[in-house]
């Protein structure tokens, strides 16, 4: 009997997957401290990124896919 795997919520509120697998995230670091931040900074952050290679597969496998 082979036992389904679960997903981890806190990477299903992190990540997204798309249709072709690509695995999508937000920059991080937009919280606290954005007076000290440039705004070109700021801007590339809040700008959607792929993830590739490694940890694109274990957050795969951390969403069950």
């Amino acid at each position: 009997m082979k036992i389904k795997q679960k997903t981890r919520k806190s990477a299903a509120k992190r990540f997204k997957v798309t249709k072709n697998g690509k695995v999508l995230h937000r920059g991080h670091g937009m919280r606290h401290h954005i007076s000290a931040k440039s705004k070109s900074r700021m801007r590339s952050l809040k700008q959607v990124k792929q993830l590739t290679g490694k940890f694109a597969r274990k957050i795969k496998k951390m969403l069950a896919l």
